[in-house]
């Protein structure tokens, strides 16, 4: 889960600032967490506790209001009630990871980033991106190949992962959808050769900075067997004390 939060903070700067190259800071003062890292955590503690997504990605971000929500995710935690609100955008890819490290099995996983997508994001769109995601992490976890994990997601959510980052980078826009943004997201993991390589490669997409690293950290993470100790240190030092218990608490249950 670290390597999700890890993208999230670092790719926070290149939000706005959206640059194609892997030749940059990692972490400067305007590093923080974002919505990323809070509805993570999130997944992380309706985990750990069996509360409702809807209800844990509710206080949580209502707990950290200026996190940096898309407007309609904004303007869920402003209501009453938790009915989706039929979201095709990658909220629902950035913070399924935990599920990848939680479940025993590929169809458990699948089904559980079903569940985590449509608290907010039940259009299918939406509800495929956490899938992938998901999907990922437990593959990646659990000693597939990159080669494997490839052939898994395009088969089983149809997500093309032909194309190389050279191919991509040069006409990739920011878009902040499941099907523009989680295949290009997977697709810096596979290329990488570290957490740390695949942050910088989903970075140089210029796209979504923050929400890509975190998918491509997550993955990766699972992936490499966990993140470099000063990368874990910087982090770990933006975090207030409750998510670092979540995070603590998840990883003594979990083994990660």
């Amino acid at each position: 889960m670290l390597g999700t939060i890890a993208g999230d903070v670092i790719g926070s700067v290149y939000e706005v600032e959206r640059i194609k190259h892997t030749d940059f800071p990692l972490f400067s003062s305007w590093s923080r967490f974002t919505d990323d890292t809070v509805l993570t955590v999130a997944t992380a503690h309706a985990l750990l506790t069996g509360q409702p997504y809807a209800d844990a990605y509710y206080e949580f971000g209502n707990r950290y209001p200026g996190a940096g929500y898309g407007g309609t995710f904004r303007q869920w935690l402003a209501r009453s009630d938790r009915t989706p609100y039929n979201s095709f955008g990658n909220g629902s890819a950035m913070r399924v990871g935990p599920v990848g490290l939680a479940m025993h099995t590929a169809d458990e996983v699948l089904a559980e980033a079903v569940r985590s997508a449509v608290a907010t994001h039940d259009h299918t769109e939406g509800i495929r991106g956490a899938q992938a995601v998901a999907l990922a992490t437990f593959l990646a976890r659990t000693g597939h190949t990159k080669a494997a994990i490839r052939q898994e997601i395009e088969t089983q959510l149809g997500y093309g992962l032909s194309r190389s980052l050279g191919e991509i980078r040069p006409y990739y826009e920011y878009d902040v959808t499941c099907q523009g943004s989680v295949p290009e997201a997977i697709a810096a993991f596979l290329e990488s050769d570290s957490v740390e390589s695949a942050i910088r490669l989903a970075i140089s997409l210029g796209g979504d900075a923050d929400t890509q690293a975190a998918i491509a950290g997550g993955i990766a993470e699972a992936f490499y067997g966990g993140v470099p100790d000063a990368i874990r240190t910087e982090v770990l030092s933006r975090l207030p004390q409750e998510f670092r218990d979540v995070i603590a608490k998840f990883n003594e249950r979990f083994g990660r």
